[in-house]
């Protein structure tokens, strides 16, 4: 697991002052925003013991960003004890069992919001949701430059005993890294989850596109 710091920002006032909260809540989210338009879904925050501190923010992202926290595409925060102002504490808490446990828990939520936004497409009648299954239809999806009336690629969806059996893994590698760079939200399933045994139903892969 690596290590990046992304920005410090500082509270500036008090924690009791609620419009100084909002403004530092607000910077936070403002910082999480090229995060997350990656394609991030999960974001753990660590708080020292006896205070609120994630529940906070949580609340606040809730409140006022109500787009990450309750549309098919939402974002799992979870909270997590501890300390994490400078390097050293971020990589001793990414040590521990339970910062792995919490990871394995946010992720395995987030996967299940991912199989749900892939059921909504599959049980659409709108014409403009288009999904396909095959190595070949992924790559015309996202390898070709996007054109007007063309689908936009969203999701691409694979399971790791897909990518592990395939024969094609050179192909595969290079068509997550061009996904990754054209913000194609890109994700390797657990095949023993149970949205990896929907996926492995499907076939082990599942691209997600949309006509604009």
């Amino acid at each position: 697991m690596v290590v990046k710091p992304e920005k410090t920002i500082q509270l500036q006032g008090l924690r009791r002052d609620s419009k100084a909260l909002y403004n530092f809540h607000e910077s936070v989210m403002n910082a999480l925003r090229p995060t997350l338009k990656e394609g991030v879904r999960s974001v753990i925050i660590a708080s020292p013991a006896r205070t609120n501190y994630a529940h906070a923010f949580i609340d606040h992202a809730r409140a006022h960003h109500a787009w990450l926290t309750q549309n098919p595409n939402k974002i799992v925060f979870s909270e997590i004890i501890g300390s994490a102002a400078t390097i050293s504490e971020v990589a001793a808490m990414t040590k521990a069992p339970v910062f792995r446990r919490k990871v394995e828990e946010t992720i395995s939520k987030e996967t299940e919001d991912l199989i749900g936004v892939l059921e909504k497409h599959l049980n659409t009648s709108n014409e403009n949701e288009i999904t396909v299954y095959s190595l070949e239809e992924a790559e015309d999806l996202i390898l070709n430059k996007p054109k007007p009336s063309k689908p936009a690629p969203e999701y691409l969806m694979l399971t790791d005993k897909y990518l592990s059996n395939s024969r094609e893994k050179s192909r595969l590698h290079r068509l997550m890294q061009i996904a990754s760079n054209r913000n194609v939200k890109t994700r390797i399933v657990d095949s023993e989850s149970v949205a990896g045994s929907r996926l492995t139903q499907l076939g082990g892969l599942v691209c997600l596109a949309h006509i604009e």
